[in-house]
This record gives C-alpha cells, structure tokens and sequence, in this order.
C-alpha cells in the first residue's frame, strides 16, 4: 500500500524505500495483448514452440511491458500526495533490461525516491530510483530512474 502524505514531507523520504508492490504473474496473454498494442511481434515474445529453441527455453516479456507497469507498481509502493491534483509521467533516465522475464514469472517492484525539486509553487519533480524484481531470480528485470511530476491543489 502506498504511502500517504503532504507535499512538503517528501523530503525526509530521499534516499529511503517507499515500498515494495505486489507480485504480478506475467503471463502469455498479458505477452500477446502488449505485442498487438505495440506491433512489436517479435517470435520471442509470441511463439512458444520457436522460443523453446532459444537459450531462454519459453517466450519472454517484451521489456517495455515490464517497464509500463511501474504505474501499477507506484499505485502500490509510491506515495500518495494529499492534494494532489495529478501525477504526471517526466521522462525516465538510465533505463536498463538487465534480465529477461520469462513467460509465467512474478515480478515486483521496490521504489526509492533518490530526489525531489520543486519546478515552481505547487510542482514538485520527483525522482525515483526503480527496479524490477523476478521472483526466485538473483538479477532484476530492470532498473531505472523515473521522473514524475507531482502538481497540487491550489
């Protein structure tokens, strides 16, 4: 569950985890639904027989659908800002794919806020350092830095 907060006690939260998600199964579908909605249908990712024959042994997730559900992960282990009008997708830096998620694996994901800047009265950019966990594996999926904006209610 996310953490609940004003604007301004984000800052005693630099550097510190805000949490860790839930476990979400990926699965074949989820693999086939994100290709059609990307035209990315690379046999890896879509056909099971093929993939067996690759050093993975089953299809993998495209990484940008692991990456695209850091929303549903920030719903879980981000913070919620009282007042908040909207939050906004920034931009990401350093974005790397550092281990492939295997069709049917669970991953999770651990949230730090590594920065926060206010841009002007009411706008808050937030920096988060990301990674996403498979479970029972050694090396994360991916990690990252997210930016997100944050504006409050006047």
């Amino acid at each position: 569950m996310a953490l609940t907060m004003q604007a301004q006690h984000l800052t005693d939260y630099i550097g510190k985890k805000t949490g860790v998600s839930r476990w979400f199964t990926i699965t074949q579908e989820q693999i086939d639904t994100f290709a059609d909605a990307t035209h990315d249908h690379q046999f890896i990712h879509i056909d099971p027989v093929k993939a067996k024959e690759t050093p993975f042994g089953s299809t993998i997730a495209h990484g940008f659908l692991s990456l695209s559900l850091l929303s549903a992960v920030a719903y879980d282990a981000g913070v919620n800002i009282e007042n908040a009008l909207m939050g906004l997708n920034y931009g990401f830096d350093k974005i790397r794919f550092l281990q492939p998620v295997k069709v049917n694996s669970k991953i999770r994901g651990h949230m730090v806020l590594a920065n926060m800047l206010e841009k002007r009265p009411g706008q808050f950019l937030l920096t988060w350092d990301v990674t996403i966990e498979i479970d029972s594996v050694d090396k994360p999926a991916l990690t990252a830095q997210w930016l997100t904006m944050i504006i409050i209610n006047p």
